[in-house]
């Protein structure tokens, strides 16, 4: 009952601060228009207010501090989640160099795992699980200090490409918040299985729902046609949130990768083409799986909800499959995406060659 309680109260507040977060974007020019912001990726139309992160993460502090019992952990959530807040909201208003955004969520990353954030074992595929905490380095400053190595750099590299790789998927009005909360839902009901920090599973559980609510209370306002977008603090913050629920939930990246199958593979798919192209990662560009939907003429709200309905059922199937058969299911996805991008490439040069 308590979880529902926290995640009506994050919705509640996501959506009050939301309608103010409107009007001062627009009063102070945190907003995306594209006669004079060039964005290669954007499918929006019209001048549309930036800044969505601010009253998610305003729903998801004003919770935490009703519901959650202060820790080392959360304290390191709640600050490292404003910092990535406020980078969002200078990139609103002054398009930051995507290698300082990069720069800065691997700082982030790793101010957060000087909380205590680390992944110091992984469940294995196979059976039982796999331990990262072997290599461990001791130091005075202030008091004996430890660290895991592998288990805190895995944790970093995780945090950050979870944080870029979700960003990447808010392309189209009301996807993001969507599935975020979808994944953010599920991950909250597996983390009672397990935990594996010093925070007790009701914390972890009560933590996971509120960032849903967060999400979900925003959507109403994201949702075509879009009256404030989530912008890269939105987007960034819900990775880095869905990073830490799937450490805390006893190292459950293999189910979060699960869950958020179609932005995964979409994100590891754009890599390789800008690549192939020699162009860099990091540079925006018109080929996401969003923008291949909307090439074959789906409309926005059907991606949308395309989105959420896969997180639901991969979020469905991480309850009951096991590890081995995860993996299975997500390799499935992979080929069967892959394939479906080839056709409608195909057909794209098919249309162009009778023009």
């Amino acid at each position: 009952m308590q979880n529902l309680i926290a995640f009506f109260t994050a919705t509640l507040f996501s959506f009050l601060i939301t309608i103010p977060t409107i009007y001062f974007a627009k009063k102070f020019r945190l907003v995306t228009d594209k006669n004079k912001r060039v964005h290669p990726a954007h499918t929006h139309i019209g001048i549309i207010p930036r800044g969505g992160g601010v009253p998610i993460f305003l729903a998801l502090y004003l919770t935490a501090l009703i519901f959650l019992p202060l820790s080392k952990i959360v304290s390191g959530i709640i600050i490292a989640s404003a910092m990535l807040v406020a980078v969002g909201v200078l990139d609103d208003y002054f398009d930051l160099s995507p290698y300082l955004r990069f720069s800065l969520n691997l700082l982030i990353s790793a101010f957060m795992v000087g909380f205590g954030l680390g992944i110091p074992y992984i469940s294995n595929p196979l059976g039982g699980i796999i331990h990262l905490d072997q290599w461990k380095l001791s130091f005075d400053l202030f008091g004996t200090h430890s660290v895991l190595v592998l288990a805190d750099i895995l944790a970093i590299i995780w945090l950050t490409w979870i944080m870029n790789m979700v960003n990447w998927s808010k392309g189209v009005d009301g996807q993001l918040p969507g599935f975020v909360a979808i994944t953010a839902f599920f991950l909250g009901l597996l983390s009672q299985r397990f935990t594996a920090h010093d925070i007790n599973i009701q914390t972890v559980t009560l933590l996971s729902f509120i960032v849903a609510g967060s999400f979900f209370g925003f959507l109403p306002f994201n949702f075509f046609p879009q009256k404030i977008m989530p912008g890269y603090g939105g987007g960034a913050l819900a990775g880095f949130l869905l990073g830490i629920l799937s450490i805390l939930s006893f190292g459950k990246i293999g189910t979060a990768v699960l869950i958020l199958a179609i932005p995964t593979i979409d994100a590891v798919y754009t890599i390789i083409r800008r690549i192939k192209k020699k162009q860099s990662p990091f540079r925006p560009d018109w080929g996401h799986f969003h923008h291949k939907l909307l090439e074959i003429g789906w409309g926005k709200r059907r991606i949308a909800v395309f989105y959420w309905i896969v997180s639901i059922i991969f979020g469905i199937a991480a309850l009951f499959f096991k590890g081995s058969e995860k993996i299975i299911i997500f390799l499935t996805i992979g080929i069967i995406l892959l394939i479906f991008i080839v056709i409608i490439e195909r057909v794209k040069k098919v249309k162009i060659s009778k023009i």
